[in-house]
């Protein structure tokens, strides 16, 4: 049993194309090339006899239920997404799916994607639309000022460019 958690707030619909194509292939990877050997293993292991103190078999049925348990949560949350295709009327906002060169106080540069939280990758660019700074973002044009609350304090970026599609 796990521990207790209250509700959250629940994660964002909106996925891209790319981050789509993503995760369904991890599911069908779990589903087609993961799942059936070590189903076949688990079955081997069951007939050798005596479960209980059967490793293989009880490694391989902990295995399965984390393969279980991931195709589970991909399933559900591919069936809830809305698949953000195509730019919105107005590019020249902040929306979702954005490309978006900031510049900090010291002139340093940065560029981020808003992309859906299950597609985030801070090192690569791709922060969560459900992020305090794609909150921040959101709507707003080149020249905008953006203020962000980090652990450091507020933090005042300025927006240089927005674009959608390839960086």
């Amino acid at each position: 049993m796990g521990r207790w958690r209250p509700k959250g707030k629940p994660a964002s619909k909106y996925i891209t194309p790319e981050g789509y194509r993503r995760l369904n292939e991890e599911l069908q990877r779990l589903w087609k090339e993961e799942r059936p050997p070590i189903t076949k293993s688990v079955q081997e292991a069951a007939a050798q006899g005596d479960r209980s103190e059967n490793a293989e078999y009880i490694y391989g049925k902990k295995q399965l239920r984390e393969i279980d348990r991931r195709i589970r949560f991909l399933s559900k949350r591919l069936d809830g997404m809305t698949v953000v295709d195509r730019p919105p009327e107005n590019p020249e906002k902040v929306f979702f799916g954005a490309w978006v060169e900031l510049e900090d106080d010291d002139g340093k540069l940065e560029t981020y994607r808003l992309v859906g939280p299950d597609e985030a990758e801070g090192s690569a660019g791709l922060i969560s639309i459900d992020a305090p700074l794609a909150r921040a973002l959101l709507g707003k044009r080149v020249d905008d000022e953006a203020w962000v609350r980090t652990p450091a304090g507020e933090r005042c970026l300025y927006i240089n460019r927005i674009w959608y599609g390839r960086p």
